[in-house]
């Protein structure tokens, strides 16, 4: 159980540390280095993305990653067999991301039927709000699923407890309006919507979209208990390739090798 394994893990340490990939990109060959890299670079979890042409939530970075992998042929089959294999050799667990549009085209209780013969602990599809999600939920509950459900700073206290009462595994918690990839304020204010946060739900806490580095982990320890970062890791993918992702990943979680 997903949540369980989360809550042991914060036994030992602070925060837990979720990456996020798109499957592949730049290639499948390089999606497979990158989660053998971060493995090993100690990270908790992963978020593998189903590419989609139209990935409302992404900012430039991560639309760019799933406009080339599809370019590259990437399909969810290939990611669904892709998967498979990466939750064989890897001990973490592994969820999907992607866009109902994927889910309904696969078709919803097959696609959660394939998802849980193939080891996913579970899914975060951003642009599915459970009063239209009746099937989905139902599918996610019937194998064991988690269906991981989004908080925003507009989040009303009442929304965020019904959102809650569908939700398993941990809450995603967006650090502001908008799309991933652009500036975060780690400042008061979050810190209020946080608290806010933690007051509707008993489920673990992961904080998205600017966690960048080591400060803004330490801002979140205490806070919330799953700092997640997408963007920056493939801004970094982009730049130096698969071994700055080691590098930077250590940085968020050893101060000593932190720039």
């Amino acid at each position: 159980m997903l949540e369980t394994y989360l809550k042991q893990r914060l036994e030992t340490k602070e925060i837990l540390l979720m990456t996020h990939i798109v499957l592949g990109y730049p290639t499948f060959d390089d999606a497979f280095r990158m989660i053998e890299t971060m493995v090993s670079a100690g990270v908790d979890l992963m978020e593998l993305q189903i590419p989609f042409s139209e990935p409302i939530a992404d900012g430039p970075v991560i639309l760019h990653a799933n406009q080339e992998a599809l370019s590259k042929g990437a399909t969810v089959k290939k990611c669904m067999e892709f998967a498979q294999d990466v939750v064989k050799l890897f001990e973490i667990p592994f969820l999907f991301m992607s866009y109902y549009n994927i889910l309904f085209k696969y078709g919803v209780e097959r696609f959660a039927g394939d998802m849980a013969e193939k080891g996913l602990k579970g899914a975060i599809v951003p642009d599915l709000p459970p009063e239209e999600g009746e099937e989905y939920i139902g599918a996610m509950k019937k194998y064991d699923l988690s269906p991981i459900f989004i908080f925003s700073p507009t989040t009303s206290g009442e929304r965020m407890k019904y959102l809650d009462s569908f939700g398993k595994g941990f809450i995603y918690c967006v650090a502001r309006k908008g799309v991933t990839g652009v500036a975060t304020d780690f400042s008061e204010q979050l810190e209020q919507y946080l608290a806010r946060c933690r007051k509707a739900t008993s489920l673990p806490l992961a904080l998205g979209f600017g966690v960048k580095e080591r400060k803004d982990m330490d801002f979140l320890k205490g806070r919330a208990d799953i700092a997640v970062i997408g963007s920056e890791t493939i801004r970094r993918v982009d730049q130096g390739g698969v071994i700055a992702v080691k590098e930077f990943i250590e940085s968020l979680q050893h101060p000593e090798n932190s720039q």
